[in-house]
């Protein structure tokens, strides 16, 4: 037996999840007649971590509303900057985001990177133990309910990854205090405490050192410094913050 129909419409910034029917204004969907609204968006391939405010017939309501016959439904985006209430915006990328993960932290940014695919159940188990928020392109892991929070990586190019989480998120930018490989905090170091784990050359030509407080790496201005300036320089520049004396 048919459920109630609706009708439904997508923000333009949401239409690449649902199919190309439902992609131009309005279109119908029949629902169960029980199902909330938040299902009803996600069965249609939108995850909620993209979804806005719903508006039913113009007024907007929770997730948890249940569709009812001729109703008119328009799902927008998230608002940008994205507000997180709750928590210190820090994040958690999966797998297939190594390179996003250690930009970020380049910038200052708390951003927990898995190295190895743990799953994800753990992955959304993670995010809410450590309230952070979840960076992915897998939209199955953003459907996950116990999410603490999560958000689509729409890109796969690095540069464009980076530019859509610093404009959604706004995060507070600190450059050159994260370390990349890590994500622990870097403090300056005197050049007399790492002397015996630097090689000739860079004991020779380096003498400012900072040095990882968790995992102990070291960081100099090396050979990558400007190409990794430039990443920085651009971020600031962009989305805004601190610059401190930059290392590589």
């Amino acid at each position: 037996m048919n459920g109630p129909e609706i009708q439904i419409a997508f923000a333009p910034g949401l239409r690449l999840f649902v199919a190309a029917d439902r992609r131009a204004g309005y279109s119908t969907v029949t629902t169960d007649g029980a199902s909330s609204l938040g299902h009803v968006v996600e069965s249609l391939g939108v995850p909620l971590t993209e979804a806005g405010r719903l508006l039913v017939d113009g007024r907007p309501v929770d997730p948890s509303h249940v569709p009812a016959a001729g109703e008119t439904i328009e799902v927008e985006g998230v608002e940008r900057p994205q507000p997180v209430p709750g928590a210190p915006l820090r994040f958690l990328l999966d797998v297939h985001l190594g390179t996003l993960a250690r930009r970020l932290r380049l910038l200052g940014v708390d951003a927990a990177y898995e190295s190895e695919d743990i799953g994800d159940p753990a992955l959304a188990a993670l995010s809410a133990k450590e309230r952070r928020v979840m960076l992915s392109r897998d939209r199955g892991l953003l459907r996950r309910r116990e999410l603490w929070a999560g958000a689509y990586v729409y890109s796969d190019r690095p540069d464009d990854q980076l530019r859509d989480v610093l404009e959604r998120f706004a995060p507070p930018l600190a450059p050159w205090t994260r370390c990349t490989a890590c994500n622990g905090p870097l403090t300056e170091t005197d050049k007399d405490a790492v002397r015996e784990r630097l090689e000739k050359g860079t004991e020779n030509t380096y003498d400012v050192f900072a040095q990882c407080t968790e995992c102990g790496r070291i960081y100099w201005r090396g050979a990558h410094h400007a190409r990794l300036e430039a990443i920085v320089t651009d971020a600031v520049r962009e989305f805004g913050g601190a610059s401190a004396a930059p290392r590589s």
